[in-house]
């Protein structure tokens, strides 16, 4: 048993970002002996969007064609057990994401394996294999640590972990699921897409975040404006989400987004909160401003300010109107 199975995600024929995530983290748990790293995709004429996946770190590309026209998670599971037995994998590697939850426990059921959900960190320890989630509403980081001689499934949040740049020259293998053989446990209605704000935190070179140090939801369209002078996008920490100061898709953190493309980010009166904090890891540069010396965001800041954010954002606002 040996090596890394991982099952795309994908809607439409379009990969998801998790998707390239996921061959991010393969990537990273193949220096530690988990080869090969074998990449299945199951659908209808997807050899041309494979093609995407031919990155760094992959060894093997398959895929399971068949004739169901959308997803189906019990086609999926059947599909990623006959691979597992084929190919006998000790991690298999699912997207946390709607259609990966459809799946992926009834999947580690039929194989008897190890699971666990939601993970954003995967480690080799002393040739087990740990997987970190969170617990207690995000309030806590559990380490679930699983056996070497077992098959482990995993659903991997998005946002963790960085797609591989480089380019490689996978096998490719080609296989038929005849979805018949399947039973049918829900019929597909329609696709219905998210509001679109215009706006994707996670994508964001320059965020201007503000906490519960902002003190009022009518200061709010202040540091809209200044985000927009300042050319940055406008987030929030939980408690201003929950608060409905703002909306739920410009929270940054593990209920939120992680901002993953972001190399400045100021964070106006955010403490820093471990789900916070997570969803900043991929940051380049942090700016914090905070009247709490003591605040965590002053220990992953760059440059930090004990002050006022008032006063902060009246000087920055003079400096703009000199500009």
């Amino acid at each position: 048993m040996s090596g890394i199975l991982i099952i795309t995600d994908h809607t439409r024929g379009t990969f998801s970002a998790l998707t390239s995530e996921m061959l991010g983290l393969a990537a990273q748990l193949r220096t530690s002996g988990l080869a090969p790293v074998r990449v299945v995709v199951v659908g209808r004429h997807m050899k041309g969007a494979a093609d995407s996946l031919a990155l760094d770190g992959v060894d093997e590309i398959v895929l399971v064609d068949c004739d169901a026209p959308e997803f189906d998670g019990g086609l999926y599971e059947r599909a990623a057990a006959q691979l597992a037995e084929r190919y006998e994998p000790e991690l298999i590697l699912v997207g946390h994401s709607a259609n990966g939850m459809a799946y992926a426990a009834g999947l580690a059921v039929a194989l008897g394996a190890g699971f666990a959900a939601d993970v954003f960190e995967v480690a080799d320890n002393a040739g087990a294999l740990r997987a970190t989630r969170s617990g207690y509403d995000n309030k806590v980081n559990v380490s679930l640590d699983f056996m070497d001689k077992c098959v482990t499934v995993l659903t991997v949040r998005g946002g963790s972990f960085k797609a591989p740049a480089a380019r490689g020259v996978p096998k490719i293998d080609a296989i038929m699921l005849d979805s018949a053989q399947v039973s049918a446990v829900w019929t597909h209605g329609r696709f219905i897409d998210p509001p679109n704000e215009g706006i994707d935190v996670s994508k964001s070179e320059f965020i201007l975040a503000v906490g519960r140090g902002i003190q009022d939801e009518k200061n709010v369209p202040r540091f809209a404006a200044l985000a927009e002078r300042l050319g940055a996008t406008l987030a929030c920490s939980r408690p201003v989400a929950d608060s409905g100061w703002l909306p739920k898709s410009r929270q940054v953190g593990l209920t939120g987004k992680p901002a993953a493309g972001c190399k400045l980010y100021v964070a106006l009166g955010i403490s820093g909160a471990v789900q916070h904090l997570w969803g900043m890891k991929h940051v380049e540069t942090i700016i914090a401003v905070n009247t709490d010396p003591n605040a965590p965001m002053f220990g992953v800041a760059k440059y930090g300010v004990v002050g006022d954010l008032f006063e902060f954002v009246d000087a920055l606002e003079k400096l703009l109107l000199t500009a």
